[in-house]
């Protein structure tokens, strides 16, 4: 069966989405570009793309609206564009099912980059299984980790940070949310602690796979699981 490669870019500044356009294109895939928000959910749900890239200011309707529409009856991949590091934050707390974002100016690579990396998670897996050096596997009961069949060693906070990054996968999280997440019931613990044990978690992680890093850092964000 043929793989969907099938683009769809809403996005009213004409020369960022022409520009995203031809990287897209010249990575491989079917660009189609909406300049305005009107009808993006009914386009959308239409094509039925592979991934929707999905500006927030837009005339019409607003990628809010846009994204909350969608995730109401399609799980379609949206990557959010937003041109304020402190709209993420307000995305992240609206739990709007957006599957990452960029924050403006962003590198056309980066985007490809996460295109890539998205599409990629969602690839059917056919034929005999072989053993993934990257592969990430976590055991809740026994508080076990292991990566590409060989264990590591987490302390159990690291093991808590690492699982609730992994459980979605691509999905920003803020450091405040992380400290909510681990730290529920310690006031004390501020958020350089999350980028403490961000820090270790990486470092155990390479001393098994050598360069592999799993952990995405957004800058003025947070951190993200990249499968």
């Amino acid at each position: 069966m043929e793989m969907n490669n099938k683009i769809l870019i809403v996005e009213d500044e004409a020369s960022l989405a022409e520009i995203l356009k031809q990287y897209l294109e010249q990575a491989g895939y079917e660009v189609e570009i909406l300049s305005e928000g009107r009808h993006a959910v009914e386009r959308i749900l239409d094509v039925g793309p592979a991934l929707v890239v999905l500006d927030l200011m837009l005339p019409g309707k607003d990628g809010l609206t846009i994204c909350r529409e969608v995730r109401a009856k399609s799980e379609v991949p949206i990557i959010m564009e937003t041109a304020k590091v402190e709209e993420i934050d307000r995305l992240l707390g609206l739990e709007l099912g957006a599957d990452d974002y960029l924050c403006k100016p962003f590198s056309p690579r980066e985007l490809v980059a996460r295109v890539r990396a998205i599409l990629r998670r969602s690839l059917p897996k056919d034929g005999p299984e072989s053993v993934d050096p990257h592969r990430l596997e976590l055991d809740s009961d026994t508080w076990k980790v292991q990566v590409g069949g060989q264990p590591v060693d987490l302390t159990r906070r690291e093991f808590q940070l690492l699982e609730a990054l992994h459980r979605r996968p691509g999905r920003v999280f803020s450091r405040a949310q992380l400290l909510d997440l681990v730290f529920p019931d310690d006031a004390a613990v501020i958020d350089r602690t999350i980028d403490s044990h961000i820090k270790n978690i990486r470092q155990k992680v390479k001393s098994v796979t050598g360069d592999w890093d799993p952990i995405r850092s957004v800058y003025g964000v947070g951190y993200a699981f990249e499968a």
